[in-house]
């Protein structure tokens, strides 16, 4: 008798390999009839040939199974690949897409050459990890600048937020204003006039308009359920997903509006003092808030609730930016730092601020007429950092009221370059404005002053800065490429930058101190905020500057001026080919080296 157990090896393979290759023979299929007709076998015997046929039949299926669905050669050469083998084929494959998005848009051959696909990885690369990547401001033309200013009734505009296409005004009569942005176009091609009195066709609309309104009452400040503000309105922010605005006023309370329709959402009163700045985390409904009670909250606007509070500020939060890490970057005004707070590590890194210029002589194109010079201080001492803006993650700015604006890196605790007088100097008082005396002394009481930077703002990722104050000019900044240093690259909307570079008079000889009166170059009032966003795919179509201007800061009286209250638009084109870039850096390079020496 034989069984599974007791048939020598090989003639069990061979037996297999027979049922294998001839599965429906007819030499098997008899010795399975004659297996069901013979005599009964002992339960042992049955047993042991159950075992042996169900193997058998296993492998057939899977033999069957294999020929019917053949697996393609790429996957079964991926099976065997190592990692190595298997990144460098994704990476071809990646290459191969983008060579199919540079067809199908039309590049030539020449445009290919320039290195597009190695430039795209580069960027893709650097924008995973959060870090510059890409040089915008020498390719756009600042001077040329289009100006188009809006306004409604209302007071001091203290802030503006931007989520394309629409904008978001707040002021100091408690409004909220949700405008539309105009998309520029090219003209359309003109047609041939039928008739000589024919129409010519009407520009494209340039101003905002104006879509929602909604203001508060200050006489509800004892009603706890009104569903407003109920003093000045600071601060606004938007997200990026365009469902919420966020407000924060003077009241202490900060309310989540529903974009769509400005309806309130939610009320929050968590802050004990007023709520100065919002930042909203980039791509998602996580907010931070900043207080003058010292403290940042953060907030989840998914669930429209609170989530926890930072500490650490010696004096009132000014002013707050995020990028995409959870991280965020504040300045405290008189503590004179600026702190970086990483909310899932709780942690914070504190950089100190509080510098002088006593070691570096003023430089004669910061600003300074002759006359000037002669009095002027030399040292500006940092009283109060007010402002700040993310460049990457781990990359920001900040300006302060000495007119200074600084670049930080998170390896260093100091300012790794620092802007003396950004926005030059006020003159010295009159003096029968210093003296109360009916015949004042001719004596020219103290010295000129520097203008405080009242507006930061960053394209996120790029080398791009922009800054304000009550000069009447918009400037522009650049990183250098050693990311070391700050570079001039012009004033928005001043159509002869060149001639400005050379003269370089910032403080303003008019009786009032006010800006002249140029519709086209100078912005009339405080630059109370600054909002920056690319036009296009990747700004193809340039960018646009949306900034708030009034007749008073912000956050407070010190400052009153003879300027409008309301908001401009910049549309920033990009430079004709052939054109040269920008000369800036010959300023910032006569002033490295002492600004290094003193660090």
């Amino acid at each position: 008798m034989s069984s599974f157990f007791t048939t020598p090896a090989s003639q069990k393979k061979r037996k297999r390999e027979d049922g294998l290759n001839a599965q429906s023979s007819p030499k098997k299929k008899k010795v399975a009839h004659g297996a069901v007709n013979s005599k009964p076998l002992n339960r042992k015997t049955a047993r042991d040939e159950s075992v042996s046929g169900s193997g058998s039949e296993d492998d057939e299926t899977l033999r069957n199974a294999n020929d019917d669905d053949e697996i393609p050669s790429s996957e079964s050469e991926s099976e065997d690949e190592t990692g190595a083998e298997r990144r460098l084929r994704l990476a071809e494959q990646y290459l191969e897409n983008i060579k199919g998005e540079t067809e199908t848009v039309g590049f030539d051959a020449e445009e290919i050459d320039r290195d597009l696909i190695a430039e795209r990885l580069k960027e893709d690369a650097a924008a995973t990890k959060g870090r510059l990547y890409r040089h915008i401001a020498s390719s756009h033309d600042f001077s040329s600048a289009v100006k188009t200013f809006f306004r409604a009734d209302t007071q001091t505009t203290t802030s503006v937020a931007v989520c394309p296409p629409y904008a978001y005004t707040v002021s100091k009569d408690i409004t909220l204003i949700k405008w539309e942005l105009p998309t520029p176009t090219k003209p359309p091609p003109q047609k041939e006039k039928k008739k000589a009195t024919a129409k010519p066709p009407p520009p494209a609309r340039r101003r905002p308009t104006k879509l929602l309104y909604t203001r508060g009452n200050k006489n509800e400040t004892r009603n706890p359920k009104y569903q407003h503000h109920t003093a000045d309105i600071l601060t606004v922010a938007a997200s990026s997903d365009g469902k919420y605005v966020a407000t924060g006023g003077a009241d202490k309370r900060l309310i989540i509006w529903s974009a769509a329709d400005l309806k309130p959402l939610r009320i929050f009163t968590q802050h004990r003092d007023a709520v100065t700045s919002l930042a909203f985390r980039r791509g998602t409904n996580q907010l931070y808030s900043s207080s003058k009670d010292r403290t940042i909250k953060t907030w989840s606007l998914d669930e429209l609730g609170y989530m926890e509070t930072l500490f650490g500020h010696q004096d009132e939060v000014v002013d707050i930016a995020a990028l995409s890490l959870e991280q965020c970057v504040s300045v405290g005004a008189r503590d004179r730092t600026a702190r970086l707070w990483k909310v899932v590590e709780e942690s914070q890194l504190v950089f100190r601020g509080g510098g002088t210029s006593d070691k570096r002589k003023l430089n004669p194109r910061v600003g300074l007429t002759n006359g000037e010079m002669a009095t002027a201080r030399t040292s500006y001492a940092e009283g109060s950092i007010d402002r700040v803006a993310m460049i990457d993650e781990e990359t920001f700015v900040t300006g302060s009221d000495n007119g200074s604006i600084s670049l930080w890196s998170l390896h260093k605790k100091k300012p790794v370059f620092t802007v003396p007088v950004a926005h030059g100097l006020d003159p010295a008082l009159r003096p029968e404005e210093a003296s109360a005396e009916k015949v004042p002394n001719s004596k020219v009481p103290g010295a000129p002053q520097p203008r405080w930077i009242t507006a930061l703002a960053t394209v996120p990722y790029s080398d791009l800065i922009l800054s304000g104050s009550w000069d009447g000019r918009l400037r522009a900044w650049k990183i250098s490429e050693d990311k070391k240093r700050l570079e001039v690259v012009g004033v928005l909307g001043e159509a002869h930058a060149e001639a400005e570079r050379d003269d370089n008079v910032n403080v303003l000889e008019t009786r009032d101190g006010e800006p002249p009166e140029d519709r086209e170059t100078s912005v009339r009032g405080i630059i109370n905020d600054i909002e920056i966003f690319e036009r296009g795919d990747r700004g193809k179509d340039g960018l646009c500057v949306v900034i708030a201007t009034g007749k008073e800061h912000r956050l407070g009286r010190w400052k009153s001026l003879q300027g409008k209250n309301g908001a401009c638009i910049f549309e920033v084109p990009h430079k004709q080919a052939g054109e040269p870039a920008t000369m800036g850096s010959k300023w910032a390079d006569t002033d490295s080296s002492q600004n290094q020496s003193k660090t």
